[in-house]
């Protein structure tokens, strides 16, 4: 009985400690060539091969006894070598998960894991991000950028205040235009366009949902050629701010209305329209259109796919709960911070969600939309535009052309190992602004600099997208930037 205990305690103890050891990189190590094809290590081979000989040399020393004395089985053995403790087999190096996966051994056999911000941490905490602005001719210049995705390892899509869906090549610095699909006669435009202000790809990344021709509307394309598929229209009456796919083929659009809508986009629909002999788009209507409760302008949502709720924050101050399955609206409660709550995301586990304002980034416990931190931007009043989580690491995206980095487990802002009292930062340069004498009024007596509408990390976590442009309404310009 007390072995047993102690094997239970050891048990657990291992467990703990690899709980510890699995936080940024661990690999789980195998003997590849040996005797011995469990994941054992040599102190254990060694003892049992010393046990098979030592017992073989006792039986030959008394094959003419009448009493024979035997040690323990080699049954007994086998379950002493399982109470080994797992943690003398893991890794913690960087370089050996590299190793272990150019050897394909990754899948099975040697199973490994690495946190998904173990590149952007080290490279942001030794400032090894450089800047490389992307420069356009004058006749191609582009407004705002409000919203971006990583299409590939070297291609990047966003949207633009003056409705232009650009896709750039970031090794070459190219840009190509994506026509923007036309809504049908029945569609009511709103009353003033604002371009696009969302890109979203579903899961599977097959499809890609923007905003259309008339800014009220939801234009699908599919990746990753980028064919138009169809049109939702009818659903808002004034601009779409954000978009979230709840999966393959669902999706929710939040409007400057105050209403949110679901779409459906059905296998049958692709294939009606990739199968056309000449190239087309659908126009489909919302499954179901519902006015957010105590919300006056829909700003931001994003769908919770652990609890299967759908978080929504509206200009006047609130944070709304629905749920994605009756698409029924749960709850309503006021944000810490009121103004300018014009961001929103969750984390990759969706175990909280980050709301920017004015002067603050709030965590919230997604479970009881509880204020979880504060976290006061280091410049007073600039404003937070962009949010994004990176495993623990949340990026902040302000209104003067810094980036901040929150590091979720140090609960403070990260810190450069080149100067342990400066905190990390990355500053965007100008970029390009038109100036006109709204500018000229504007920034007489102050420096401009450019807000950081969106910013987004491609899978590798080694090489950030940030893209925005003026703060202002009355201005002109953009600014987009590839830090790698």
């Amino acid at each position: 009985m007390s072995n047993l205990g102690e094997f239970f305690k050891r048990r657990m103890e291992a467990t703990r400690e690899t709980a510890n050891l699995k936080e940024l990189a661990y690999v789980r190590r195998r003997p590849v060539v040996g005797r011995s094809t469990r994941s054992t290590n040599s102190r254990t081979v060694t003892s049992k091969s010393h046990h098979r000989q030592s017992s073989y040399q006792a039986q030959n020393d008394n094959k003419s006894l009448d009493f024979v004395y035997y040690s323990d089985s080699e049954d007994e053995q086998e379950v002493e070598t399982g109470t080994e403790d797992p943690g003398y087999d893991i890794s913690c190096n960087f370089v050996d998960c590299i190793i272990n996966r150019e050897r394909g051994c990754d899948k099975k056999f040697q199973t490994q894991r690495l946190a998904s911000e173990y590149a952007t941490r080290h490279m942001l905490s030794n400032a090894m991000l450089k800047e490389y602005p992307v420069m356009q001719g004058n006749m191609n210049k582009v407004s705002k950028v409000f919203c971006s995705q990583w299409l590939s390892h070297k291609q990047v899509i966003f949207g633009t205040k003056c409705n232009k869906l650009m896709v750039l090549d970031v090794n070459t610095r190219h840009m190509d235009q994506i026509p923007s699909l036309q809504s049908s006669e029945n569609s009511v435009p709103p009353d003033q366009e604002c371009g696009i202000h969302s890109i979203e790809i579903n899961p599977s990344r097959t499809l890609l949902a923007t905003g259309a021709r008339n800014s009220n509307d939801v234009a699908i394309y599919r990746l990753p050629t980028l064919d138009p598929i169809c049109v939702g229209e009818n659903a808002h009456s004034d601009w779409i701010f954000d978009q979230t796919w709840l999966d393959d083929q669902f999706l929710v659009s939040g409007s400057r209305d105050g209403s949110i809508a679901l779409w459906r986009v059905t296998d049958e629909m692709i294939e009606q329209v990739t199968s056309a002999d000449i190239p087309s788009h659908l126009y489909t209507r919302p499954l179901l259109n519902k006015k957010c409760k105590q919300a006056d302008r829909v700003r931001s949502l994003c769908y919770n796919h652990r609890t299967q709720e759908i978080a929504v924050v509206s200009l006047n101050g609130y944070i709304h709960c629905w749920n994605a399955l009756k698409m029924k609206q749960v709850m309503s409660k006021r944000l810490p911070h009121t103004l300018e709550n014009v961001c929103l995301s969750t984390d990759e586990e969706c175990q909280m969600y980050a709301v920017g304002s004015k002067a603050h980034t709030d965590l919230l416990d997604s479970r009881t939309l509880q204020s979880v931190r504060k976290i006061p931007s280091r410049n007073s009043g600039c404003g937070i535009r962009s949010v994004s989580f990176k495993g623990n690491i949340l990026t902040i995206g302000t209104g003067i052309g810094l980036m901040l980095f929150w590091d979720l487990r140090a609960c403070k802002f990260l810190e450069s190992t080149m100067n342990s009292n400066r905190a990390v930062q990355l500053k965007a340069s100008r970029g390009w602004v038109q100036r006109d004498d709204t500018f000229m009024d504007a920034f007489q007596n102050q420096k401009y600099l450019p807000a950081i509408y969106t910013h987004c990390y491609d899978t590798s976590g080694t090489r950030l997208f940030a893209a925005g442009g003026p703060l202002q309404c009355g201005l002109k310009g953009n600014y987009i930037g590839l830090w790698q």
